[in-house]
């Protein structure tokens, strides 16, 4: 069983800024890409931030410039700093990682149950 936990929500005036976290806990063998999705027209999410076991990241066109993502190896955590920010940005964003629970299994795809994130004044 493996379990995300996503913090650092809230409410923040436009221009502000948040820093989202995620750990990940559980049976891990190995943690390869963890990144952010939040929920976009036609789609159930969309990719926001996403950042592999070798450090490459990506990013959506609208958040390019203003987030980053980031990685503690050590601890399964990845983060989301939210510079900037706009009312668009306003979301549920959710947490994902690409999680290989032993060395003879496959890894699978697990989802945290979201963090809030209200960008107005």
């Amino acid at each position: 069983q493996v379990q995300l936990v996503e913090s650092g929500g809230g409410l923040v005036q436009p221009g502000g800024s948040l820093r989202l976290s995620c750990l990940a806990s559980g049976s891990i063998f190995r943690v390869y890409a963890m990144g952010w999705y939040r929920p976009a027209p036609g789609k159930e999410r969309e990719l926001v931030a996403t950042v592999t076991s070798g450090s490459t990241t990506s990013y959506a066109d609208p958040v390019k410039g203003r987030f980053t993502v980031s990685r503690d190896y050590a601890k399964n955590t990845v983060y989301l700093q939210m510079n900037s920010l706009k009312p668009e940005d306003t979301a549920v964003y959710y947490c994902n990682a690409h999680v290989q629970q032993a060395i003879v299994d496959r890894p699978y795809d697990y989802w945290g149950q979201g963090t809030q994130v209200t960008v107005s004044s």
